[in-house]
C-alpha cells in the first residue's frame, strides 16, 4: 500500500481530506498514530480510522486533533496547503514534539541533563 504523502487533488469527502491532512500532519512530527491518540484522548482504532477516511471528528476531537498535531483547522480540513516537511530528521522532530509539551521546570531538568559541564 503507498503512504499518502500530500492531501488529495481533487475535491474529496471532508473526512478523507480531514484523515489525509492528519496522516501529513503526524508523519511531518514523527510520531506515531498510538502517540496522536493517546494525546489526543481518543483510542487507537477510532484514530486510525478517522486517517483512513472512515470517518469524521467531532468539533472537539478536532480542536485536540489540531493542537496535537501543530496544525490548524483549516489546514485539516483541506483549505491551505500543508506546511513544507522539517529538514530536521524524524527522530529529532519527535523530540522537540516531546520537549515542547514539557512544563518548564522539566525542560530545566533536561537541559541540566544535556548540557556540558
Amino acid at each position: 500500500m503507498k503512504a499518502a504523502t500530500s492531501l488529495p487533488t481533487s475535491p474529496s469527502p471532508l473526512p478523507i481530506v480531514i484523515g489525509c491532512a492528519a496522516r501529513v500532519a503526524r508523519k511531518r512530527l514523527g510520531l506515531t498514530q498510538a502517540e496522536v491518540a493517546r494525546r489526543v484522548g481518543i483510542v487507537l482504532t477510532v484514530y486510525n480510522r478517522l486517517e483512513r477516511g472512515k470517518m469524521q471528528p467531532s468539533v472537539s476531537t478536532l480542536h485536540r486533533l489540531c493542537e496535537v498535531l501543530n496544525a490548524s483547522p483549516n489546514e485539516l480540513m483541506g483549505h491551505s496547503p500543508a506546511l513544507p516537511p522539517d529538514e530536521d530528521p524524524p527522530a529529532r522532530r519527535r523530540l522537540f514534539f516531546h520537549v515542547r509539551q514539557l512544563d518548564d521546570a522539566r525542560v530545566r531538568a533536561i537541559l541540566e541533563l544535556i548540557s556540558p559541564r
